[in-house]
């Protein structure tokens, strides 16, 4: 009996401790709870940009081509996307804190693994691994941010949010191309590993779990008809145009995936726990948000993968120029997401997504002009107006989308933003790098012209989709 009054007797005196400690840092609780979640974020994150930068040097040191390679980021960015769903319900099943937690330590094991690859193939499991469990800090994180903040409010946490996982790659490439130009591309995962297993340790101590719904299901069906199918179509548009298009295992590739994801729209209709609810994309604010965002990290991540290679094999910059280049788009995104979030409370979601839209749009098209002789402030201006449209954009759109659906289903909504977002990323990575590798005849710096004029286009759809949504009303101020 005493032992069970003494267990009790702890919870509070835990609690106690816990909310000590945060007030004498002078910290509220609720900003305690976002520095941990974002700082989870950024474990997860900060390694991509450096991984676009070196793709040639580890393609080299494995023996392999960078076409290849090139899959350690398309193949997490899939895991990423698909697995988002999954963990989402499984928060919702368990509580989101465990699966936060669970996440950041099993990105942090496979990331360490990542750092002793021997080959290629190796490389890619254990990046997709990686990436399998880190996505699991997204709908976890954006589930407690949600509760935390009401509607009208959740513009600026999001901007907050936004601000880390642009920030992210910034400090990567500053701190990251000076220690893979000296010591090798392998420390990347050596820095990632700890940091993952400290966060991992922090958030179980501070964090408190949320509420848990019996009734949540996973759709396993949904999840391997999407995965498999855009795994199938993305193999065939990236092995198109150096297999040819006629090449029967490409053929092969992309109407096996076409037909997979016939299914899985089939499946999602019929599932009483889908995983992605057909009724959403007829609901006005959770369709075209999600839409738009998607289409306009097509133009983003595309020209993410393509420009650092127009750059250095284009006009002949140097692996430390491009570094620091490059850096003007995450850069802009961080410092124009909070900000963002200002103007957006006072012009609404509907203006930002537009603007968002068409300043990415503005972007392709001066990254487009890029020749030999073009000055060094055009490029990192086209590059910045990227960064600043996905900034204001991205959060915007975001918060539209929860304030549309009730607070039991803000897991899974935000696992289903992450999902369609990462599916239009990953199709504008694949994309792009195709409509490249396929007109080089034409020149290498006109080739990847042709590929930007490709996202460029997708931006107009974007803006035109972001027009369509109604802003979020906003409480009168005193």
């Amino acid at each position: 009996m005493t032992a069970g009054v003494d267990e009790v007797a702890l919870i509070p005196l835990r609690e106690r401790v816990r909310s000590a400690l945060v007030e004498r840092a002078g910290m509220s609780r609720r900003k305690a709870t976002m520095a941990v979640l974002l700082s989870g974020v950024f474990t997860v994150s900060f390694t991509i940009t450096l991984l676009v930068v070196v793709l040639d040097t580890v393609a080299t040191d494995l023996g392999s081509t960078v076409s290849v390679v090139s899959w350690s980021i398309t193949a997490p960015m899939l895991a990423f996307a698909v697995i988002g769903p999954a963990f989402g319900t499984l928060g919702d099943l368990i509580g989101h804190k465990r699966v936060f937690v669970g996440g950041l330590l099993g990105a942090g094991i496979f990331a360490g693994l990542a750092a002793l690859a021997p080959s290629a193939p190796v490389l890619i499991l254990l990046r997709t691994l990686s990436a399998a469990c880190g996505s699991a800090t997204g709908p976890s994180a954006m589930a407690f941010t949600n509760r935390m903040f009401e509607p009208h409010e959740r513009v600026r946490p999001l901007g907050m949010w936004s601000f880390v996982t642009a920030g992210a790659p910034v400090i990567g490439v500053v701190a990251g191309v000076p220690l893979v130009e000296l010591v090798g591309w392998r420390i990347i995962f050596l820095v990632q590993a700890p940091l993952c297993v400290l966060g991992a340790l922090s958030s179980w101590w501070l964090l408190r779990d949320t509420e848990r719904q019996d009734d949540a299901r996973f759709d396993a069906a949904g999840a391997f008809t999407l995965g498999g199918g855009a795994a199938l179509v993305l193999f065939g548009v990236n092995r198109g145009g150096t297999w040819g298009w006629t090449s029967p295992v490409v053929m092969t590739a992309i109407v096996s995936g076409v037909v997979l994801l016939c299914v899985f729209v089939q499946v999602e209709r019929r599932v009483a726990a889908p995983m992605v609810p057909p009724q959403w994309f007829r609901t006005r604010n959770i369709a075209f948000p999600v839409l738009s965002q998607s289409l306009a990290n097509f133009a983003y991540m595309g020209g993410f993968m393509i420009i650092p290679q127009m750059l250095k094999d284009g006009i002949g910059l140097s692996l430390a120029t491009v570094g620091w280049l490059i850096i003007a788009r995450p850069l802009t995104f961080a410092v124009a997401a909070p900000l963002g979030a200002r103007v957006t409370m006072r012009t609404g979601e509907r203006f930002a997504g537009m603007f968002g839209s068409m300043t990415v749009f503005t972007s392709m098209i001066v990254l487009s002009t890029v020749r030999d002789s073009t000055p060094m402030w055009l490029i990192a201006f086209g590059l910045a107006l990227s960064g600043l449209g996905l900034g204001v954009a991205s959060p915007a759109l975001s918060a539209l989308l929860a304030n549309a659906v009730n607070d039991s289903e803000l897991g899974i909504a935000s696992a289903m933003q992450q999902l369609v977002s990462q599916m239009g990323a990953l199709l504008g990575a694949t994309v792009m790098i195709s409509v490249q590798e396929a007109t080089m005849e034409q020149g290498t710096l006109i080739s990847y012209s042709n590929a930007l004029v490709v996202g460029a286009a997708l931006c107009v759809v974007a803006g035109l989709l972001a027009g369509e949504v109604r802003s979020t009303e906003r409480a009168p101020t005193q």
